[in-house]
């Protein structure tokens, strides 16, 4: 217990997370009869309203968003699976991508040709990808969240003063109340990670799994620690600035799926014009108060150092977005119409163009039909980029 407590003791050092001549006493709640300061203990209430989110989720997926998704034409049908052959179902939970090492050991050993093994692989892994129904429930679940969470934060931003000087952030620092309408916004930004990081354990596994998951892991970290250090001023904006974009995005993915194609092709233009006025304009404006105004305003210590590294790199991955919307942007007046699933894969096989049988010795392999025509024979399905908000 004592090495416990002074790994906790060195890791929460006030030399490291807190202004110098501040402690952790000086923040408590209560410590001030003037100064409502946030309590750390608070941050467990994102798990059980993490719970009330999900409810409300597959609730209206179920009632709402489904029946309005079959109404637009959205198939909820997946490809069928494929044939049970125990050594090539052994291979791809080993590892779902195809190789072709692997292909030509496993093609030996089981007597099949290798354009057969990897039209088997095609078919499982197109087993494992969710409906388009699904995919619109998921998206249309987080246009509506994210409407939400952007119109809230924006009226409850509204008449706070470091919504419009971005200074008010640094000015008494740390001895900043939190006010009820804040309370609220964190708490319920929080739930909402916390139910896509509990969600990606039940929903179907996707490509990007673990991505995603670290993704969400790091979000809530950035959010407690932000929390606890009494820096929710700055972190509130930081949420409200990337919430605005991905409105868009999920809309623009959602009226994909419904094969509204001109819809879709105006929504991803607002989306990109927002996109980058909010993520390459407003955004690094916070950056240039918490790198140039914060320490004319503060003394310097570590915690702020840290914060601030993590911020400017997420900056750099907005550059780095940016390039790959525009690229779809590109491609997309070069064609006419936005191609390909936003942030998603499309790898769905034909069921027309392969077939499962059985040979004499009672091994089971993959028949592929005669392609009517050269053109027939050249489809392949390919994995669209994805853009990440």
């Amino acid at each position: 217990m004592n090495i416990v407590r002074i790994i906790s003791e060195t890791f929460w050092s006030t030399n490291v997370w807190l202004p110098p001549n501040t402690t952790w006493a000086d923040i408590a709640p209560g410590a001030r009869p003037d100064v409502t300061y946030p309590d750390y203990t608070h941050l467990v209430c994102g798990i059980p309203l993490a719970f009330v989110i999900l409810g409300i989720r597959y609730t209206l997926e179920r009632y709402w968003l489904a029946p309005v998704g079959k109404s637009l034409g959205i198939k909820s049908s997946r490809p069928k699976r494929a044939a049970n052959i125990p050594s090539l179902e052994e291979a791809y939970e080993q590892c779902s991508r195809i190789r072709h090492k692997n292909v030509m050991v496993l093609s030996k050993k089981l007597d099949m040709s290798e354009r057969q093994i990897e039209r088997w692989w095609r078919h499982r892994r197109a087993q494992d990808k969710p409906s388009t129904l699904v995919k619109f429930c998921e998206n249309s679940w987080r246009c509506i969240y994210y409407t939400y969470s952007f119109i809230y934060g924006v009226v409850v931003l509204w008449n706070k003063p470091w919504f419009w000087d971005i200074k008010h952030c640094w000015y008494g620092y740390p001895h900043q109340s939190v006010e009820n309408d804040i309370w609220w916004y964190y708490m319920i930004s929080m739930a909402f990670y916390w139910s896509l990081t509990i969600s990606q354990f039940r929903d179907v596994k996707r490509k990007d799994f673990w991505q995603m998951f670290v993704h969400h892991v790091v979000t809530l970290l950035l959010l407690s620690l932000s929390w606890i250090c009494n820096l929710h001023r700055v972190g509130s904006l930081v949420l409200v600035v990337h919430d605005c974009a991905d409105i868009f995005l999920e809309a623009a993915k959602l009226t994909k799926y419904a094969n509204y194609q001109k819809v879709c092709d105006a929504i991803f233009a607002i989306f990109t014009v927002i996109w980058i006025v909010t993520r390459l304009g407003l955004y690094p404006r916070i950056l240039y108060s918490t790198s140039i105004e914060a320490p004319r305003i503060l003394p310097m210590f570590p915690a702020y150092y840290i914060f601030n590294s993590l911020l400017i790199l997420l900056l750099v991955l907005h550059v780095v977005w940016t390039y790959l919307i525009l690229q779809i942007a590109y491609r997309a007046l070069q064609s006419g119409q936005m191609e390909g699933d936003i942030r998603s894969s499309s790898s769905d096989i034909s069921e027309s163009s392969e077939n499962m049988t059985p040979v004499q010795n009672g091994t089971p392999i993959l028949k592929a039909k005669t392609p009517k025509s050269p053109k027939a024979s050249n489809k392949n399905t390919e994995t669209e980029k994805l853009v990440t908000g």
